[in-house]
C-alpha cells in the first residue's frame, strides 16, 4: 500500500481570528510558585499592560508547581480578593485572599508598573 505524501492545498479558514489580548499572554505573566508563597497553587501576576479590567492575579486550580493556562481562576486584588471567572475550594480561595492582602501594595505597584518583576519578588511575603 503506497502513501501519497504530496502536500494538499488547503482551503482558506473562514473563521475570524480573534484579536490576541497582550495582557493575557503568558510571557507577560510573572509565575509564583508555592514554595515562595506559601500558597498550595501557583499563582500568576501581570502588569496592566492594555488592560481595561481591573488589577487581578490568576490562580491555578491545579495543587503544586504548575500552571495549567487551561483550568486558571482570575482573583480580584481590590476592593477585596474575590473569584471572578470560576471557583476555588474554600481553603484555596482563604488562603489567596491572605496572600493578596498581605501583599496588595506590591501586587498594585507591580500592575501599575512602578516596579519591575525583581523588585516584585523582593517585596513578597507570606501571610
Amino acid at each position: 500500500m503506497a502513501i501519497d505524501l504530496r502536500f494538499r492545498q488547503s482551503k482558506p479558514s473562514t473563521k475570524a481570528a480573534k484579536p490576541r489580548n497582550p495582557v493575557e499572554a503568558p510571557f507577560e505573566m510573572a509565575n509564583l510558585y508555592p514554595r515562595h508563597t506559601g500558597l498550595p497553587v501557583t499563582v500568576w501576576v501581570s502588569p496592566r499592560g492594555r488592560a481595561r479590567h481591573a488589577a487581578r492575579v490568576k490562580v491555578c486550580r491545579r495543587p503544586g508547581d504548575r500552571m495549567d493556562p487551561t483550568d486558571l481562576v482570575s482573583v480580584s486584588i481590590r476592593p477585596t480578593p474575590r473569584a471572578i471567572d470560576g471557583d476555588l475550594p474554600p481553603e484555596v480561595m482563604q488562603a489567596v485572599s491572605a496572600w493578596i492582602a498581605c501583599n496588595e501594595e506590591a501586587l498594585m505597584n507591580y500592575w501599575d508598573g512602578a516596579i519591575d518583576t525583581i523588585e516584585l519578588a523582593t517585596r513578597l511575603r507570606r501571610p
